[in-house]
């Protein structure tokens, strides 16, 4: 079907799907892009696809064709894509492996994305988040995953409490500062651990932190003061996973 105007009942809710409220509502949020929607359709997320009318892009999922007028307006890109695909949220497990990564209060959606990407690349079994973390649908943070986000499990859990459930099931808990604690390159290999990364502006929260069995800092240069989070993230996931 062709949709031609901005105030047909369906654009109007695709377009919602920009917003987190609607997206927990209808449990459904949008890809932007051929690889996006390739990646969202190969884990069996993709669930419909919105393409401008003569575009071709055959998948076995339901199909609808709109103007590039809509594409415009259903897009949060400056330069859309003629291809945008309609997912369902990914469900929660419930067994989340041994090698953990915990984000507590992230909340730049690139920073999100990039960690989720890199977590990905360096063999993180499950992403714990802390309630208050920007929303892995943001569709900022599900840009800058590249495709990510439908291949690693992760999960929305007070982490305090996780933690100490953690901790009576032999996990070492890693807490990350910026100068104090062991350097990374000298910490062991580990059969079961958590890594706790923080806020851009305060770091890991001291309640948290204090139930830590040890910190990690990455040793650098003294005139830089601290890195980028999702920098600094992606360095520790890396050293960990040699």
């Amino acid at each position: 079907m062709l949709y031609t105007s901005t105030d047909n009942p369906k654009i109007k809710k695709i377009k919602k799907l920009s917003q987190k409220k609607y997206r927990d509502k209808y449990n459904e949020f949008i890809v932007e892009g051929r690889h996006l929607v390739l990646e969202a359709y190969k884990t069996g997320h993709l669930k419909e696809l919105i393409l401008e009318k003569n575009e071709l892009f055959p998948l076995p999922v339901e199909t609808n064709y709109v103007t590039n007028d809509i594409i415009n307006y259903l897009s949060i890109l400056k330069s859309p894509t003629n291809i945008i695909g309609i997912c369902d949220k990914k469900k929660e497990v419930k067994e989340i492996g041994r090698r953990i990564l915990m984000l507590d209060n992230i909340q730049d959606p690139g920073n999100l994305g990039t960690i989720i990407r890199s977590a990905a690349a360096f063999n993180i079994d499950t992403i714990i988040l802390s309630p208050d973390t920007v929303d892995i649908y943001n569709p900022k943070v599900v840009r800058a995953t590249q495709g990510m986000l439908f291949h690693i499990d992760i999960i929305k859990v007070n982490l305090i409490d996780k933690i100490k459930e953690l901790k009576t099931k032999g996990y070492k808990i890693l807490g990350t500062k910026v100068t104090v604690g062991k350097n990374l390159k000298s910490v062991e290999k580990m059969e079961k651990f958590v890594i706790i990364v923080g806020n851009e502006g305060n770091g890991v929260d001291e309640e948290i932190l204090e139930l830590c069995d040890e910190y990690l800092y990455i040793e650098m240069s003294p005139m830089c003061e601290s890195l980028n989070v999702a920098v600094a993230t992606s360095i520790i996931l890396y050293e960990l996973d040699k």
